[in-house]
């Protein structure tokens, strides 16, 4: 299932919204449409009135949103970054990006740039409002005032907020950007992540006697945290091999022209749930137990692996870092990668067994 669609783009970025955003949307017009002043617009107007200003409130707050993401996205685009996305979702945005700069002070000035974008559109649009009512009489009672009064005070918050020093925040990497300048990096995401964890933990600690929001932010800080911590510890450690170190030279295929039944009697011999498809050397595609499911029983005898085989097949070259491996695994959410040479030929299978044996086995070595 499609989780998120693309709606344009900016700056060559595509632009794209979870079904996440789909379903909070209503929800936070319902919260502005019946909270009084100064936090919505209750008993300002109708109440139709009153909740077509809460949904156009919603979607300039994820404008807002978005316009955060692209002070990111544009400032890392300067140092090289790729940023594949930016995807508006149930947590606010997110930038998905290539790889973040592990350079301390462009890290820095990246992580940054969100939360002063997000500063410097609340504080306009709050002067701004407060300058118009100054010069317009009565205008700080209509609900264009509220709206805009709303939108600044959010968006002043946010950038607040995200400079507390907590992963996957940009607080966080600012902090580990100053760390990152006094240690290695991999110390540097450990004590950044470490103080994050605390402030997930205290967040959580003031959620329960304050408000519930609280509690779920602790918990996407705390898991935002640990990850980051686990992920950038996997990558540097991996950077030290190659594929060719970490891979399985034995590659078991099977031909295109074997029947779906006999395929699953092999895949019960070999006790794997996915082989490469070859014939006279040349990769053709790759099977797995999941492709075969999609197969009636009846039709099992008939079809064969050719019918069902994926063509578009993921694949590494033999001296790529192992650290691109992972990364590869995680963005696709796979197992498995094939690993071929530079004739295309096939030569090694590489699992996220493999890469975590090589974890261990570097850490034996520390």
């Amino acid at each position: 299932m499609k989780t998120s669609f693309q709606i344009g783009k900016i700056l060559g970025i595509p632009i794209k919204l979870h079904i996440t955003f789909l379903l909070i949307l209503p929800v936070f017009s319902l919260v502005f449409a019946t909270n009084p002043a100064p936090f919505g617009f209750q008993d300002m107007t109708t109440p139709l009135m009153n909740y077509l200003l809460s949904l156009i409130t919603t979607i300039l707050l994820f404008l807002c949103v978005l316009l955060h993401e692209l002070g990111h996205s544009y400032v890392a685009q300067r140092y090289g970054v790729e940023i594949k996305d930016i995807t508006l979702m149930l947590i606010g945005g997110v930038s998905s990006m290539e790889e973040i700069p592990r350079n301390p002070s462009q890290e820095l000035k990246m992580a940054f740039a969100g939360p002063f974008v997000s500063l410097i559109v609340g504080t306009t649009i709050y002067l701004s409002n407060f300058v118009a009512a100054s010069m317009i009489a009565s205008y700080s009672t209509t609900p264009i005032y509220m709206m805009f009064n709303i939108l600044g005070s959010i968006n002043i918050v946010l950038g607040l907020f995200n400079l507390l020093p907590a992963f996957p925040m940009d607080g966080g990497r600012l902090l580990r950007a100053w760390y990152a300048k006094r240690m290695n990096y991999v110390q540097a995401t450990h004590y950044a992540a470490s103080i994050g964890k605390l402030f997930a933990f205290l967040m959580g600690i003031i959620g329960l006697f304050s408000n519930a929001w609280l509690i779920l932010i602790a918990f996407f800080v705390y898991i935002g945290a640990s990850e980051e911590d686990r992920s950038t510890t996997v990558t540097v450690t991996l950077e030290k091999y190659t594929v060719s170190d970490v891979m399985s030279p034995d590659v078991t295929s099977v031909p295109p022209d074997m029947t779906i039944d006999a395929l699953l009697h092999f895949m019960f011999e070999e006790r794997h749930m996915g082989y490469p498809v070859i014939e006279r050397n040349s990769l053709k595609g790759i099977v797995t137990l999941s492709d075969v499911h999609k197969v009636p029983p009846l039709d099992r005898v008939v079809l064969q692996v050719r019918d069902i085989m994926t063509t578009d097949v993921v694949s590494l070259h033999v001296n790529d870092k192992a650290s691109e491996a992972f990364k590869l695994m995680m963005s696709n959410n796979i197992g498995r990668v094939l690993v071929v040479d530079s004739n295309g030929s096939v030569v090694g299978i590489l699992s996220r067994t493999d890469l975590m044996r090589a974890m261990m086995l570097a850490n034996e070595q520390l």
